[in-house]
């Protein structure tokens, strides 16, 4: 990655923070925490490796994304916005009556998203089945997924990551959102899921364990992945739950948690 590229990837994970940040400060409360801490794979994603069009969104010969932790669905509002896909003005109607932005993803309300999600733990198996079409329509497209860590608990995620090896999905690109946290607390009180890298070794995908907020080690993995001939790949990402807002950064009851408008501006002057 050029620094040029590099820097311009930072200036956008910036600016959808502060989006987001926005966005759930004017409803005045949200899935702030888990929101912020996918911006960074989010945006590499959208803005470098997925081949987006706004002419032709359901087209079936393109690179899909399913955000199976749903309640993260803000930071993408935010980079969908930026993109096109419907006026950044929605944002503002986040989860309000009659939005097209609800807190949860929904394909059928907002442009742009690839899969509903919400009920956690269900997102692999869309994934998977998107994949699965692909390989069947012979087409030559990756299919993005992102769990969470508390969602690592459900286990449909091993369900699904046992045929995703079996069916030998290299079409597949996962993440694991590890910030450690969930609704509940902190993830190994609650249901631990170490030794995470080992685990998903086991099921037989190709893993990979990266700062989930480092641009330069995010490209080379999603580059090994899609080098990865037989296998699906797992790229575990170490992350900060609330990453860059002052007031929600490693807190543990971030996970859906209120704040008003004026906290939010105070907390983009920050950003910058």
């Amino acid at each position: 990655m050029e620094d040029i590229e590099l820097k311009k990837l930072e200036e956008k994970a910036n600016e959808i923070r502060k989006m987001t940040i926005d966005e759930i400060g004017f409803l005045g409360v949200g899935h702030i925490g888990g929101a912020l801490s996918v911006v960074e794979v989010l945006t590499v994603l959208n803005y470098k490796y997925m081949d987006i069009s706004l002419s032709t969104p359901k087209k079936k010969d393109r690179d899909k994304l399913v955000l199976s932790k749903g309640h993260a669905g803000p930071a993408l509002y935010c980079i969908l916005a930026d993109i096109g896909f419907f006026p950044k003005e929605w944002l503002h109607t986040l989860n309000k009556g009659g939005t097209n932005l609800p807190s949860h993803c929904d394909m059928n309300r907002t442009p742009g998203i690839d899969m509903t999600t919400g009920s956690l733990g269900q997102g692999i198996s869309s994934a998977i089945g998107l994949a699965l079409a692909n390989k069947i329509d012979k087409i030559e497209k990756k299919v993005y997924l992102i769990i969470g860590d508390g969602e690592s608990n459900e286990g449909q995620i091993w369900e699904g990551a046992m045929a995703a090896a079996h069916f030998k999905l290299n079409n597949l690109i996962a993440f694991t959102d590890y910030n450690k946290m969930q609704i509940d607390g902190y993830v190994h009180e609650t249901m631990n899921i170490e030794d995470l890298n080992s685990k998903w070794v086991a099921f037989g995908w190709f893993v990979q364990r990266i700062n989930g907020h480092n641009f330069r080690e995010l490209e080379m993995a999603i580059d090994r992945a899609k080098e990865e001939k037989c296998r699906p790949s797992m790229i575990i990402l170490d992350t900060v739950k609330g990453k860059g807002a002052f007031f929600a950064e490693g807190r543990l009851d971030n996970h859906n948690m209120n704040f008003n408008y004026d906290t939010a501006k105070e907390a983009c002057r920050i950003l910058g």
